[in-house]
């Protein structure tokens, strides 16, 4: 997960137990860090400018408008409209155990020059414009993305004249590997977001619930009351995978955030996610992150010890 440095806890000031907020305001975009320290339901939070929003430590149960509420956890990300309104729940967060998450506002100027940029310096292959990010969207940091944030949450808490030169620099590169996430699909949950009036809902939130649970299409179809086959193509259809690639998916989105938290085993973290055997596990997740459960951990601690 990430890690906030001691300079931010000597300088920040503990006002409020829900949300207390510790801000550092620069040219093109401000950095928060949100700490609540006791449960709390309905906690309303809105930005006027863009902003990404990921999670430090806990969990948080998000609700935005027309969607399904959704768990938050350490090692994803959320990108967010200006002036989009979140209400937020906070089901663990304890004095001891607190909930932490990471928000930076990003100028829409900021945004438009790197665009700017992509189009003229780095063409896609289908010779289409790069374009505003997906709003909404919701994905796993890769180790790229992470180390970005990490560096972040040390520029800005830094008492250094060229900061703000150091910070431009940093987000540029973030937007441009966002957009490109964004771009491939590769570690986003798609379904993230699914309209609460789409018939599967309901299908989707309990599988979300219980991922560390046996999950099968037959028991699923029964809940949507629709036979195997229909429900399969139904699924496909509205979600654009099958339920088998959708678990999966879910399993490993939960399974990478996990492998940041050094004191977990591999054996912990593919138990939690509900796979009953290491080697299926590591099929998948080699299948979906280009690498090993074990190489992404041992490379995201060495991402911490050279930060």
């Amino acid at each position: 997960m990430l890690k906030l440095s001691n300079s931010f806890f000597k300088e920040r000031r503990l006002e409020n137990m829900v949300e207390n907020q510790t801000s550092f305001t620069l040219k093109n975009a401000a950095m928060h860090v949100f700490e609540t320290h006791k449960e709390a339901e309905r906690v309303l939070l809105q930005f006027d400018q863009p902003v990404l929003t990921s999670m430090i430590e806990g969990k948080k149960v998000m609700h935005l408008r027309d969607y399904e509420s959704f768990d938050y956890l350490p090692g994803e990300s959320l990108i967010l409209p200006a002036n989009e309104t979140m209400y937020i729940d906070f089901p663990e967060a304890k004095s001891k155990k607190p909930t932490r998450c990471l928000a930076i506002a990003i100028s829409e100027e900021k945004i438009k020059n790197v665009l700017q940029f992509m189009n003229e310096s780095m063409a896609k292959d289908d010779k289409k414009e790069w374009s505003l990010m997906d709003y909404n969207f919701h994905f796993v940091n890769d180790q790229g993305i992470y180390q970005i944030l990490q560096r972040l949450l040390f520029l800005f808490s830094e008492n250094h004249p060229s900061k703000d030169f150091f910070v431009d620099n940093m987000l540029r590169e973030l937007i441009i590997r966002i957009l490109q996430t964004n771009e491939r699909k590769i570690y986003t949950n798609s379904q993230m977001s699914i309209n609460r009036d789409n018939r599967l809902s309901h299908v989707i939130r309990y599988i979300r619930e219980h991922l560390y649970e046996p999950l099968h299409v037959d028991d699923l179809s029964k809940m949507a009351y629709m036979s195997p086959s229909h429900f399969y193509r139904v699924f496909k259809t509205e979600l654009g995978v099958s339920p088998i690639e959708f678990i999966n998916n879910e399993r490993i989105k939960l399974a990478v955030g996990l492998l940041q938290n050094p004191d977990l085993s591999i054996k912990d973290v593919y138990m939690q996610c509900g796979f009953e055997s290491r080697s299926y596990f590591n099929r998948v997740f080699k299948n979906r992150q280009q690498q090993s459960p074990g190489e992404y951990q041992a490379n995201i601690k060495k991402i911490k010890y050279q930060i």
